[in-house]
């Protein structure tokens, strides 16, 4: 196909030949045979982008309907036209559109730029062409030909590629690609080292071998929004990710967006991009501000119980069952037998020799919640007899050490968990153990121990926090009591 009019090259007519329609595309050199024309112009005009050609000396040659679509100007008005001064540009833009266009016939390669041109009833369109030259037989410049479009349009679909590119390359949180069939399809960077594997590693797998907890609601949000759309807001999905050193529980805040293919008449469902990001922080630092109010008002609640109590005792107990709430399934006071409670600094009590072994505590059960079931805390110890605590018990060194001791039998056999809990004078169901030591007025007076069965998380560090609170109240109410006997007549 020759893009020049004046190339030299001629199609001579035999006498009874009929000539070609050429309004269309214009094309003087369009290949022999009787449908060559028809079968060049169907080509041109099923392209989608617009295109122009230009011969050697800047002459329209050929014009296609997308051009016709953008500009409005027809094949049978563009071509033969001299480049597009005096009806596609403003005048004052001629000479420098015509200069850069030609340009490209002597310059290697495709040349891009980008014009203002002018339609049909007025209008300015910005276009971004690609320009190259064609060559004649002998190498020469023959003509160029041009391919536009809308720089609108053409910007659009920059930004969706990059955005793509962008979202599975730079973006700072997860996005997978699920297919209809669930599995994932495309996973960018984040996402795959959030689920602790590989890019290409993932595609292809069940959610469940990637995810050991919340694929049953992962699952259930990926087929809801398959069938209905995207929810009005995200989801925020607790799961388990498996990893080398073992599976860490992780909270994303999850959205969903279905795609359909833009090609159909219909939408056919492609899958589901799923957005995600970690918010794991965030939400047990909500989680741990919740409990830090709900146990503040517990022991606000207490006081106020305790306050309306006559027994300094009964005040204990109330102290001890409003702490129990979401903290503990157990509880147990111990108090220092009389002989081994002394008050600090009391100058009339003889001191010990240094080489006299200190004498073992000794503690006596004040109070402890019922062992078979729930319930409130009960007062024992009528019988002043102390508690058969072994050498090393957790209460004994709260004592020793004047500070709180936790205690955990871990993952032992239900078994061994039982006689660890048995031998230390505890229900046969505890697993975990904190014990708090009670102090008034510079005297260690006791033990408050808090238990946990199994299936609960072991002690931590806030929860020491919090049980130093309580003891630190049941050892004013204890300290009360003794008081009351000591100013007894």
């Amino acid at each position: 196909m020759s893009a020049s009019r004046r190339s030299g090259t001629t199609d001579e007519l035999g006498p009874d030949e009929p000539e070609p329609d050429r309004s269309r595309t214009g094309c003087d050199d369009a290949p022999a045979g009787p449908d060559g024309s028809d079968l060049l112009a169907a080509l041109l005009d099923g392209m989608d982008a617009a295109l122009c050609a230009f011969d050697a000396d800047g002459v329209v040659t050929h014009w296609n309907r997308e051009a016709e679509r953008i500009l409005g100007w027809s094949a049978a008005e563009a071509v033969g036209r001299h480049g597009f001064a005096g009806w596609a540009v403003r005048s004052a833009d001629a000479e420098d559109v015509e200069r850069r266009l030609l340009a490209a016939m002597h310059a290697p390669g495709r040349q891009v730029h980008e014009f203002a041109l002018l339609t049909k009833d007025g209008g300015r369109v910005l276009v971004r062409t690609q320009s190259a030259a064609v060559r004649g037989p002998d190498g020469a410049p023959a003509g160029l030909y041009c391919a536009f479009s809308e720089v609108h349009a053409q910007i659009d679909l920059e930004r969706s590629i990059a955005l793509s590119e962008a979202l599975f390359e730079d973006a700072s949180w997860g996005v997978v690609l699920v297919d209809a069939d669930l599995r994932p399809a495309v996973v960018n960077a984040h996402a795959a080292r959030a689920l602790g594997t590989g890019r290409t590693a993932a595609l292809g797998r069940p959610l469940g071998e990637l995810l050991s907890q919340g694929v049953e609601e992962l699952e259930c949000a990926l087929t809801h929004v398959l069938a209905e759309g995207a929810p009005p807001v995200p989801a925020e999905i607790w799961v388990g990710v498996r990893t080398p050193e073992g599976e860490r529980r992780r909270c994303w805040r999850s959205g969903f967006v279905r795609l359909a293919s833009p090609l159909a008449e219909e939408p056919v469902p492609l899958g589901v991009a799923w957005l995600f990001v970690d918010v794991t922080d965030a939400k047990q630092g909500e989680q741990e501000a919740s409990l830090l109010r709900f146990r503040t008002n517990q022991l606000h609640r207490a006081a106020r119980a305790a306050a309306e109590c006559e027994d300094p005792l009964d005040a204990a107990t109330v102290h001890l069952d409003f702490a129990l709430a979401g903290f503990a399934d157990h509880a147990v006071i111990d108090r220092l037998a009389d002989d081994t409670t002394a008050p600090a600094g009391n100058a009339s009590a003889a001191p010990p020799a240094d080489d006299a072994p200190a004498a073992p505590a000794r503690l006596v059960r004040v109070a402890a919640t019922p062992a078979g079931g729930p319930g409130p805390s009960l007062r024992t110890g009528r019988t002043a007899l102390p508690v058969r605590y072994g050498p090393g018990h957790p209460a004994l060194q709260c004592v020793e050490r004047n500070g709180s001791v936790r205690a955990t039998v871990g993952t032992a056999p239900p078994e061994q968990a039982h006689e660890w809990a048995l031998a230390r004078q505890w229900p046969a169901d505890t697993v975990h153990a904190l014990c708090a030591v009670l102090r008034s007025r510079g005297r260690t007076l006791g033990v408050v121990t808090f238990l946990r069965t199994s299936g609960r998380a072991p002690f931590e560090r806030p929860d020491t926090t919090y049980a130093e609170d309580v003891a630190a109240r049941i050892a004013t109410t204890l300290d009360l009591a003794a008081l009351t006997r000591e100013t007894r007549p």
